[in-house]
C-alpha cells in the first residue's frame, strides 16, 4: 500500500478518493484551484448507484437528513396528468433506492468528513508538472512550492489540465447538441417522488432534494450551442415552462430575481485505457465525463475514489494496482457514459422513448452489480 497521496480536486471524486485513501492509511493532501473551495450549481439527482457509493463513504445518513431519499416514479403529461405511477416502498437497500440532494450541501457534507479524516486541505494551488523519480513522483505547485508523494490522483473536472498533460492526445470534450437548465424552487404539497413529463417540447423533470425543496431540469436541444447572459435565464426558462401545467403553473409563478438558475451545455469525454502514466492516474470527469441522462456522474466519480483505494491496497506494485484500477472501471464507465450520450441523440431525433426507456432501465439494471 503506498504511504502518501497528492489529490486534485476537491469534488465528489477527489473528495471520495481522499476519505477513501485516508481510511487505509495513506496520509493525504487534497488541493484545489478554488482558494474558497466552492461548489458551482443547484441540485442535483442520485440514483442507487450513488447512494450506495455514498453509504460505502460512510456519508448516506446525512444525504437522508439534508438532502431526498425515495422510490418510486411518475410520468405525467404537459398538462399534468399522472400517466404512469411505479409504487413507493419503504426500507430498501440504496442501490434499490434515488433521491436528490443541493450540489453545494453534498459537497460540505463531504467536505467535513474530509477535514475529520486529517487531510491536509490546501487551497488556491494547482499542479504546473510532475517529475518521476525512484523516490515517487515531484510535483511542481503553482505557488512555487513541491510536493515528493507516493501517488497523485487527478480528480480536476471535465476539463483536466492533468489529463492534457498526461494524454496530449487525447480527445477532448464534445458537445451533444443538448443544453440543460437547472432550478431550485418550493416543494409542492404531494412531491413525493421523481417526475417526467412526457410528450412537451422539451424533457422535463422534477425531483425532490430537500424536505421543502425540489430540482427541476429541463433539456433543450441546442445544436447552435447558444451562451445565455446571467440576466436573459430566467426570461428563458419561464418560457420553456409554460406550456406546462400541473404543478409547474406554480414553479413557473415562483420564478424571481432570488430563484437559483443555472444553464450548462451538454459535452461528454472518454479517457481510452491507460488512465495513468507513471504515478499519476486520473479519475472522474477527468476520465468519463458524461451527461446526466442516467444522473451517474456523481455516482461514479464517487466509485472511483473506492475503487481505486481497493487496488492499492492489494498490491505494494503501484503500476500493477493503477492498470488493474483502470480495467475494473473501464466498461462501467464506458456503458454509461455512451448510453447517456445515445438518450440524447434519441431524444434530440424525435425517435422512439421506448427505446430510449429500454436503455435506460437496463442500463440501470446493470449499474446495480457490485462496482
Amino acid at each position: 500500500m503506498i504511504r502518501t497521496a497528492l489529490v486534485v480536486g476537491g469534488g465528489v471524486g477527489g473528495m471520495s478518493a481522499s476519505l477513501s485513501l485516508a481510511k487505509r492509511g495513506v496520509a493525504v493532501e487534497l488541493i484545489d484551484i478554488d482558494p474558497q473551495w466552492r461548489a458551482y450549481g443547484a441540485g442535483i439527482s442520485v440514483t442507487g448507484l450513488s447512494l450506495r457509493a455514498f453509504d460505502d463513504l460512510g456519508i448516506l445518513d446525512e444525504i437522508r437528513e439534508q438532502g431526498f431519499v425515495g422510490t418510486g416514479f411518475r410520468l405525467r403529461t404537459p398538462d399534468g396528468a399522472v400517466v404512469m405511477e411505479t409504487p413507493r416502498h419503504a426500507g430498501l437497500a440504496p442501490i434499490d433506492s434515488s433521491g436528490g440532494i443541493m450540489r453545494p450541501v453534498l459537497h460540505a457534507i463531504l467536505q467535513k468528513h474530509v477535514r475529520k479524516a486529517d487531510v491536509t486541505v490546501t487551497l488556491g494551488v494547482e499542479p504546473r508538472g510532475f517529475r518521476e523519480s525512484g523516490a515517487g513522483v515531484t510535483v511542481a505547485l503553482s505557488d512555487g512550492t513541491e510536493r515528493t508523494v507516493d501517488l497523485v490522483v487527478a480528480a480536476d473536472g471535465i476539463q483536466s489540465k492533468t489529463r492534457k498533460t498526461l494524454f496530449p492526445d487525447a480527445p477532448a470534450p464534445q458537445f451533444t447538441g443538448q443544453g440543460c437548465w437547472r432550478i431550485v424552487a418550493d416543494r409542492p404539497e404531494g412531491l413525493d417522488g421523481a417526475e417526467m413529463y412526457i410528450g412537451g417540447p422539451v424533457k422535463l423533470g422534477l425531483n425532490p432534494i430537500s424536505q421543502d425543496k425540489l430540482y427541476a431540469f429541463i433539456l433543450e436541444h441546442v445544436p447552435d450551442n447558444p451562451w445565455y447572459a446571467d440576466e436573459d435565464m430566467l426570461a428563458r426558462v419561464a418560457e420553456l415552462l409554460a406550456p406546462y401545467g400541473g404543478d409547474i403553473v406554480k414553479i413557473r409563478e415562483s420564478l424571481g430575481e432570488d430563484s437559483l438558475v443555472n444553464y450548462r451545455p451538454l459535452e461528454w469525454q472518454l479517457l481510452p485505457l491507460p488512465w495513468h502514466k507513471g504515478r499519476v492516474v486520473v479519475i472522474g470527469d477527468a476520465a468519463h465525463a458524461t451527461t446526466p441522462h442516467m444522473a451517474s456522474g456523481a455516482g461514479l466519480a464517487a466509485e472511483d475514489g473506492l475503487v481505486l483505494a481497493d487496488e492499492l491496497a492489494k498490491t505494494d506494485d503501484v503500476e500493477a494496482a493503477l492498470t488493474a484500477f483502470g480495467v475494473r472501471r473501464f466498461e462501467r464507465a464506458r456503458m454509461v457514459v455512451e448510453n447517456s450520450v445515445r438518450i440524447g441523440e434519441i431524444e434530440m431525433a424525435g425517435g422512439n422513448q421506448v427505446d430510449a426507456n429500454k436503455m435506460l432501465g437496463g442500463t440501470m439494471q446493470k449499474l446495480k452489480e457490485p462496482y
